[in-house]
Formats: C-alpha cells, sequence, structure tokens
C-alpha cells in the first residue's frame, strides 16, 4: 500500500507529461502525430499522445484534461478532417483556455480551410467556444507541412526544436515567476 501511495504522490506532484498533442486520429496518428511523439520521447520529452499514453478502462475526458492542464506545451496537428471532431476541437479550446503555449502544425490543410462546422449536435456555446479556439491557433506562428512535397526529417526536426525552444520559454518564465514570489 506504501508504493502505491508513493506512486500516486509522486504522479501527483509530477504532471505526465511535458507536451500534450492534439490531432486527428485517422488524418495524423500514424504519421506526423505518431512520428513526432516517438521522437520527442527518445530525446527524453514527456509527451502525451492519446493512442500511447492511455489504457483501456481510462475515462477519456478525464484522463485527456488532466494531461492537458498538467502539461507545459500543446502542439496542435491540424488536418483536412479535424475540425470534424468534438475531441479535436475540445481539445484545441481547453489547451487555449488553460493559457498553454500552442504550436500549430498545419499538416495538409491551409489555415483558411479549418472552420467549425454546425452540425447541430453541439450546443451553440460549444461551438463559439470551439470556433474562438481555433481562430486563435489560426493565428498563432506554426508550421505548414504537404506530405506529398515536404521533407519528412525536417519537418521533424524543425518541430521538435520548436517543442524544445517553448519548454524551454515556459520553465524560465516559471522560474522568472518563482523568483518573485515573496
Amino acid at each position: 500500500m506504501q508504493r502505491v501511495s508513493a506512486t500516486l504522490c509522486h504522479k501527483m506532484a509530477h504532471p505526465a507529461c511535458d507536451v500534450f498533442i492534439n490531432h486527428r486520429g485517422i488524418d495524423t496518428k500514424r504519421n506526423i502525430a505518431g512520428l513526432l511523439y516517438d521522437r520527442l520521447t527518445a530525446m527524453g520529452v514527456r509527451s502525451f499522445l492519446d493512442s500511447m499514453n492511455m489504457k483501456p478502462g481510462d475515462r477519456l475526458f478525464q484522463h485527456i484534461d488532466r494531461a492537458i492542464v498538467g502539461s507545459k506545451v500543446g502542439v496542435a496537428v491540424f488536418s483536412p478532417r479535424y475540425c470534424e471532431s468534438y475531441f479535436c476541437l475540445h481539445e484545441l479550446a481547453l489547451l487555449m483556455e488553460s493559457k498553454k503555449r500552442v504550436i500549430p502544425i498545419f499538416y495538409n490543410v491551409k489555415p483558411s480551410q479549418l472552420v467549425v462546422k454546425d452540425n447541430k449536435t453541439c450546443p451553440a456555446k460549444e461551438l463559439r467556444r470551439f470556433s474562438l479556439a481555433l481562430e486563435e491557433a489560426k493565428y498563432t506562428v506554426g508550421l505548414t507541412f504537404d506530405p506529398l512535397k515536404g521533407d519528412w526529417s525536417e519537418m521533424l526536426k524543425d518541430a521538435s526544436e520548436a517543442v524544445i525552444m517553448n519548454l524551454l520559454e515556459v520553465d524560465e518564465e516559471e522560474s522568472k515567476r518563482m523568483k518573485r514570489r515573496p
């Protein structure tokens, strides 16, 4: 029992991830999102990718929301079918509302093509929330990648470097805030 308690305390004191990778699985899990997760993990960056960090029995929203709130940086991998997913838009909205640094990656899609559509299954308040988050992300400097013309290794290098730079900046800001406290 003591071992379980110590493990639980350690998990609560140390967030499960530094980086949350928000993506549309059907478009990106087996390519850019999965490859970026692997690269960051190999670099020692604790990353969250739903298919890699969740197990049967985990409560979807609870687990994902906790990972987002506990992360330092978000990577939003936008793709052609991204805006069709309630989960993607919910995760993006939570990243933005939590004031996380978000690195947009426009994978096979232009920012102007990303639009929240009203399919009559989502309350108007949620649609506004999603639209605001999407607009904020679209106007954040990010990376673009065309899988037919682009260099995969260059893209993964650029994306992982952007993540590392943002993590370092977040840590530096956090350190400055801690020094200012009385």
